[in-house]
């Protein structure tokens, strides 16, 4: 039997580096180290609004040595959190090949929220789709969003994720976990743990049902996304 929870050990660290290219020269390769660590951290701790030149000063570079490794944000975006997005993805898969549907389902959205709690830029970047990060990026979301709805149809179909519950309904999870504030990453971590247990004991089958749930919210699972048209914002 496949462990669904393993997968939270092997989620990529804020601060770990990513391999650079291998035709950049030794101080380029550098450079873009740097530049990718510096947008975790500033990331992180601002979300994805944080200016770009937040992340060149935290790097010790100019704003133009930025561009020429990363010609916009989005590629800057998509860079950053190829890792995570694709940790995720795998976890998605992870939960499916569990035998036991509701398991498999509580997993990833435990693994999911504690990523929230202590990543703020993952947490933006998770929730808002954007055409100029088509790729890697854009696929592992695509396969993401294709595995969530196979795992609530599966845990309906086993009898154990309530019928009237929907995918806005997980939406409304995420933005839930997504507000936590705390004064350190180990209580955003825990206030994470019991929203996430809480929420979970009310999407139960058989959990106690005064009266049926209110109309479904129309909430997309990535409700930001980028209007029809709008310029690649640098």
């Amino acid at each position: 039997m496949r462990d669904t929870r393993a997968r939270s050990s092997r989620l990529p660290r804020p601060g770990a580096d990513t391999a650079a290219a291998p035709a950049l020269r030794a101080d380029a390769a550098h450079n873009r180290r740097r530049i990718l660590r510096a947008a975790r951290e500033v990331f992180a701790e601002r979300g994805l609004d944080a200016p770009t030149a937040a992340v060149a000063r935290r790097a010790g570079v100019g704003v133009a040595t930025l561009y020429r490794r990363f010609a916009t944000r989005d590629a800057l975006l998509a860079e950053v959190f190829a890792d995570e997005m694709a940790a995720c993805a795998g976890a998605v898969e992870d939960a499916l090949a569990d035998p036991d549907p509701w398991r498999g389902f509580s997993a990833f959205l435990e693994l999911v929220c504690a990523a929230q709690a202590t990543d703020r830029g993952f947490t933006a970047a998770l929730l808002t789709t954007s055409r100029a990060r088509a790729g890697a990026f854009e696929d592992a979301r695509a396969r993401m969003e294709a595995g969530v709805a196979a795992l609530v149809r599966r845990a309906k179909a086993a009898g154990a994720l309530r019928r009237d519950f929907s995918r806005s309904d997980l939406s409304l999870a995420l933005m839930a976990s997504r507000g936590i504030t705390a004064e350190s990453p180990e209580a955003a971590a825990a206030a994470s743990r019991r929203l996430v247990a809480l929420l979970l004991r009310s999407f139960r089958a058989d959990a106690p049902q005064a009266a049926p749930l209110p109309p479904t919210a129309p909430i997309d699972l990535y409700p930001a996304r980028e209007p029809r048209g709008a310029p690649p914002r640098r």
